[in-house]
C-alpha cells in the first residue's frame, strides 16, 4: 500500500497570559480563519466607505438643487416684477385710450352749435368717416383706392355727408358693405371687414354725421371709398378741400 501523505492546515496559536501569573489561555488560529476576518474585514471598510461616498455625494445634490431652486425663485420674482410693470402700463394706456374716445366721442355733439350749412354743403362728403379712438392704417393708392382705418370698440361709423343708403350688402371679404348716395355726382362706401352693429337699412335718408355702423370689436378694419361720377379719388382730397 502507499503510504498516504497527511497535509496539515498551517495554523497560528495565540497566549494570553495574566500578568498575575495565576492563569494563561491558549487559541489557535487557522490560515484560513485569518483570511476569512480579513476578507469580512475588507468588506465592512468598503461599505463603510460607500456610504461615505453616498452621504457626501447626497449633500452636493442637495446643494446643488437648493442653488437651483434659488435661482428659479429670482426668475420667478423678475417674471413677476415685469409682469406688475405691464400691468401698470396696460392700466396707464388704457386710461388714456378711454380719454381720447371721450374727447373725440364729444366732438360731433359739439359741431350743430355751429349752425347748420346749406343743404348743398351738408351733401358733400367731406366729414371723416368715423369718430372715435381710430388710427389711418394707410392712405389711398391706384392699387387700393380707398383709406383704411383701424377702429375700436365702441366707435362708429358715420356718414361722411347727407345722402342716400343705395345698398347694405356683404361678400366674403367685408360683412358690412353700405354705399350712400350724395345727390351731387358723389358716392360713398364704407367697408366694415370685421362685424359690427348695423345702423342703417336701404333707402333710408340719412344727414352728415348720422351712425351708419357701431363698432363692437377693437381693430375693426374699415375701408372707405369715394367716387365722383363713377370714378375713385382720394378721400383725403376730399376732407382736406372742406378743411
Amino acid at each position: 500500500m502507499n503510504n498516504q501523505r497527511h497535509k496539515r492546515e498551517e495554523s497560528f496559536s495565540v497566549f494570553l497570559v495574566s500578568n498575575l501569573g495565576r492563569s494563561s489561555r491558549q487559541f489557535h488560529i487557522t490560515l484560513f480563519s485569518i483570511r476569512l476576518a480579513a476578507f469580512v474585514l475588507f468588506l465592512i471598510c468598503t461599505a463603510v466607505g460607500f456610504l461615505i461616498y453616498m452621504c457626501i455625494y447626497a449633500r452636493g445634490t442637495q446643494s446643488r438643487l437648493r442653488a437651483q431652486l434659488a435661482e428659479q425663485e429670482q426668475l420667478i420674482c423678475e417674471i413677476e416684477e415685469q409682469r406688475d410693470a405691464l400691468n401698470s402700463e396696460k392700466m396707464t394706456l388704457t386710461a388714456e385710450n378711454e380719454a381720447l374716445r371721450q374727447n373725440t366721442a364729444d366732438t360731433p355733439a359739439t359741431k350743430p352749435a355751429q349752425g347748420t350749412p346749406a343743404e348743398t354743403a351738408a351733401a358733400f362728403p367731406s366729414r371723416y368717416p368715423s369718430y372715435g379712438a381710430g388710427v389711418l392704417q394707410s392712405s389711398y393708392s391706384e392699387e387700393e383706392p380707398y383709406l383704411s382705418i383701424n377702429t375700436y370698440t365702441g366707435g362708429n361709423i358715420i356718414a361722411a355727408g347727407s345722402g342716400t343708403v343705395l345698398r347694405v350688402t356683404s361678400d366674403d371679404t367685408y360683412p358690412h358693405i353700405i354705399e350712400l348716395e350724395h345727390g351731387n355726382g358723389y358716392v360713398t362706401r364704407y367697408l366694415c371687414r370685421q362685424e359690427a352693429e348695423l345702423r342703417v337699412v336701404e333707402g333710408a335718408r340719412v344727414q352728415a354725421g348720422d351712425i351708419l355702423l357701431t363698432i363692437t370689436k377693437d381693430d375693426t378694419r374699415l375701408d372707405y371709398q369715394i367716387l365722383y361720377e363713377g370714378e375713385n379719388v382720394d378721400p383725403l382730397d376730399i376732407i382736406d378741400a372742406k378743411g
